[in-house]
């Protein structure tokens, strides 16, 4: 007779925890799947009713939600999360932000959000997916479509910040070094007061008036 096997099936890691071994290594959930009590919006104290969640991740329903940023500030630290955006959709991550300027982009680069098909910012590749916004573009290798999830990983390490999304690195460079300053003037941000020159900042998502979903979003702090 001839016995029925048991296939072993792997179980999915749950969406917004943290494993033994991430705990043990110091990470820190900045989303736990049911409040959104560590972000805020730019130069306010409350969020705005619009950044909502839906089935574990934070998501901005229409336009008008404004950026956000977490509460607490980060200097060397390593970033995961997973993010997804709409059709036609626009958004952004942002490091180092600070709000002495107008804009939460005033000062902090920018890890961009596209639907790269789709979206009308998709002439230049440095505006791309996982680009370092307008300085370093990412390969297409570490495209995926609308309405995907993507995962995206920043380390930021003594001003070198390095990036990777979907696994692959799409971006490596050390702030403030010669190849830093050759790209910075090339940018349009060559001329913005104060780009990049903070030691420490926030984290930040943008609201570009497109629906976006955020989850996993988690931090190690780094020495």
């Amino acid at each position: 007779m001839l016995l029925a096997a048991t296939l072993s099936v792997p179980t999915l890691a749950a969406d917004n925890v943290l494993n033994n071994e991430e705990k043990a290594q110091g990470w820190q959930l900045l989303f736990n799947g049911s409040d959104m009590s560590q972000w805020r919006n730019f130069k306010k104290a409350d969020l705005s009713d619009k950044w909502q969640i839906e089935d574990g991740a934070m998501k901005l329903a229409a336009g008008g939600g404004g950026d956000i940023l977490t509460k607490k500030q980060y200097q060397n630290f390593e970033l995961l999360l997973d993010w997804k955006i709409a059709e036609v959709g626009n958004s952004g991550i942002f490091v180092l932000v600070d709000e002495t300027g107008n804009t939460i982009y005033a000062h902090a680069p920018e890890i961009q959000i596209l639907d790269n098909e789709r979206h009308s910012d998709n002439k230049l590749a440095t505006h791309l997916s996982g680009s370092l916004y307008d300085m370093i573009a990412s390969p297409a290798s570490s495209h995926k479509k609308a309405g995907e999830w993507n995962s995206t990983k920043i380390r930021l390490q003594n001003s070198k910040l390095t990036i990777w999304q979907n696994g692959v690195q799409t971006a490596e460079v050390t702030i403030d070094s010669p190849e830093w300053q050759a790209l910075l003037a090339a940018s349009k941000f060559a001329k913005w007061d104060g780009f990049a020159k903070a030691k420490s900042g926030h984290i930040g998502l943008q609201d570009h008036g497109d629906q976006v979903w955020f989850k996993n979003i988690k931090i190690k702090e780094l020495n």
